[in-house]
């Protein structure tokens, strides 16, 4: 049986020790084994030789008539005097500001301290995970829930296959012992995100490591999840906290102070160590229908801004179960923009054909430009001599070589145009005939048009994308290919499509981007439209689950799925965990998730 709850009067943050009289009683106090890491060092506070002051320290208010006195204490005490471990036997020097007790193991002691008699017991919390498994308050984390709600089974305090929910212990004598503790989930700003109130201690065998004379008591295992959806759920409601990556979970004295904490990352175990949190940058494109019209979302630029940061924070949401950041949406790199004029000329078109001999004709700014291509040119080829006389004509051109598509003979070319300035030029078709008099080179002027929709890449051509499509995205190049672009378009031409995506693997000049339309945002939480596109770049993979496997409709990267209850498209599995951060961590030759240590709650960079 469990103590007698003595905690909310007896677990105090400071004590006045003054001279006793006879009648006063033996002074007394609860605090709790200071496990855990308040400044983001990745080392227990006890085990600290400067430790920053917390909930979990007694401070102690010395007369200076008794600090001269010398300190002895038991092995699982110290005191500390502004933030530093006394020696034992030496005495508190004078202008001490600090003086704090912390206890190193649980227990109860009766000290003669500053010449006044002092009662000290201590409790401890550990961190078990599904298998009983102690996880380190400071070395490691907590991790957000990557599995669907289910329930527990007969002995609700028994391991069970849950890789991500956490049972908490409390160590301490029988009379120290709560019934109940507060369990809180912080947000890396230190506010407080959610709280399970009074969650109650079973009691359950201690670990081998605790002395006989202590008792143990055990919370039902606790589902750090993302969102009300999850935190909702009758199944585990009343063991679910929403918390966020970089934040913390919280074990607290019922209806008081802070007994330990553990911070929030990614999976602790996974084939590429334990993830603790990565950060990847966005770089946001709103495209208006037509130039200086209304932008693709929302009212006003504004309201467009706010609905993109809702998205990006979904999509924070989901990913942080890996470990993965985007950023604060309040720091997004959000910019509302025109289509682009035209200022590509593709050569090839899409199939790619060589030249058979004729001639490129186009305007720039209004200044026409005849080139010869000779026969058997490649695209590839002929875009640079087509390049070649633009600058001539003291424009700046750019030749971007796209991949092969399948339905090709070889890859098109584009020539990118601009003034000498920078800004974009205007390409138009020759006074009179065509732009390419040649039989099998093709050439077209990238124009884009989003009053009927953008016309959208399909399985053939994928790797490279519509001639619409690069000419709006290669528009905006920023040359980082360590930033992942999203545009936010009107629409898809001929509707069906939400979300697309250009990655990495396929070897194209576009990689790394994303396009979105209105539609993928209205589908909200059923789909995660931009979470599961950040997905086929993150994990460089085009596919699906269940383009050649089972339909799982719970998971994120599935093809169709779409539902907005806690069984809907929204779980990552450690394996595509594991595969983000190969292909896009670090190590890739294009890293676009780099590392984002844990700071101190409320310091986050």
């Amino acid at each position: 049986m469990l103590g007698r709850a003595r905690f909310t009067c007896t677990l105090l943050a400071s004590l006045v020790l003054t001279a006793p009289t006879r009648a006063e009683p033996m002074a007394a106090a609860l605090i709790a084994v200071d496990r855990d890491d308040d400044d983001g060092d990745r080392r227990p506070d006890a085990e600290q030789q400067l430790v920053p002051t917390a909930p979990e320290l007694l401070g102690l208010k010395v007369p200076a008539a008794a600090r001269s006195t010398p300190v002895e204490l038991p092995p699982s005490l110290r005191l500390l005097v502004d933030g530093r471990a006394l020696t034992p036997g030496a005495r508190v020097p004078p202008g001490a500001q600090r003086i704090e007790l912390q206890a190193l193991r649980p227990g109860s002691h009766d000290l003669r301290l500053f010449g006044q008699s002092l009662r000290v017991s201590a409790v401890e919390v550990r961190a078990l995970d599904g298998a009983g498994k102690a996880i380190d308050l400071a070395r490691s984390h907590a991790s957000l829930q990557r599995t669907p709600p289910d329930r527990l089974g007969d002995d609700p305090l028994a391991d069970l296959d849950d890789p991500d929910a956490l049972r908490f212990l409390v160590i301490g004598t029988a009379d120290d012992l709560p019934t109940t503790v507060d369990v809180l989930s912080l947000a890396p700003s230190g506010e407080v995100m959610d709280r399970l109130a009074d969650v109650a201690l079973g009691h359950v065998s201690c670990p081998t490591d605790i002395v006989p004379t202590l008792v143990c008591g055990s919370t039902r295992p606790i589902r750090a999840v993302v969102d009300d959806i999850d935190r909702s759920h009758p199944v585990i409601a009343d063991r679910s906290l929403k918390t966020r990556l970089g934040g913390a979970l919280v074990v607290a004295a019922p209806g008081g102070g802070k007994l330990q904490m553990i911070r929030v990352g990614g999976p602790r175990a996974s084939a590429v160590g334990p993830i603790e949190r990565y950060r990847a940058r966005l770089r946001v494109h709103l495209v208006r229908a037509r130039a200086g019209g209304r932008p693709p979302v929302g009212a006003d630029d504004a309201d467009a801004a706010n609905l993109i940061r809702g998205e990006v924070e979904r999509a924070n949401m989901l990913w942080g179960a890996c470990g993965i950041s985007f950023g604060s949406p309040d720091d997004l790199d959000i910019r509302v923009v025109d289509p682009p004029r035209a200022h590509l000329l593709a050569l090839g078109c899409d199939h790619g054909l060589p030249a058979s001999g004729g001639e490129i004709r186009f305007r720039v700014d209004g200044r026409e430009i005849s080139v010869r291509v000779n026969a058997g040119m490649k695209p590839a080829a002929a875009a640079r001599v087509v390049a070649a006389a633009v600058n001539a004509a003291g424009f700046s051109a750019r030749v971007s070589d796209n991949a092969t598509i399948a339905a090709a003979a070889h890859g098109a070319s584009d020539v990118l145009i601009r003034r000498a300035g920078g800004a974009l030029s205007l390409l138009e078709p020759p006074a009179t005939g065509r732009v390419s008099t040649d039989r099998t080179l093709t050439a077209c002027l990238g124009a884009v048009d989003l009053e009927d929709g953008l016309q959208h890449f399909g399985d053939i051509d994928a790797i490279a994308g519509t001639v619409e499509e690069r000419a709006l995205i290669k528009a905006h190049d920023d040359g980082d290919p360590s930033t992942i672009d999203v545009f936010i378009v009107p629409s898809f031409a001929g509707g069906g499509r939400i979300g697309e995506s250009f990655i990495h693997a396929d070897g194209g000049a576009i990689r790394n981007t994303i396009i979105e339309d209105r539609a993928g945002l209205r589908a909200d939480r059923a789909s995660f439209t931009l979470a599961h596109e950040l997905g086929h770049v993150l994990l460089d993979d085009p596919g699906h689950p269940d383009d050649f496997g089972a339909d799982t409709p719970t998971r994120l990267m599935d093809a169709d799925a779409a539902n907005p209850s806690a069984y809907g498209p929204r779980r990552l599995l450690i394996s595509e965990c594991e595969r983000a951060v190969r292909q896009s961590g670090p190590s890739a030759p294009v890293p676009l998730l780099l590392p984002w240590p844990l700071a101190p709650l409320g310091r986050e960079p």
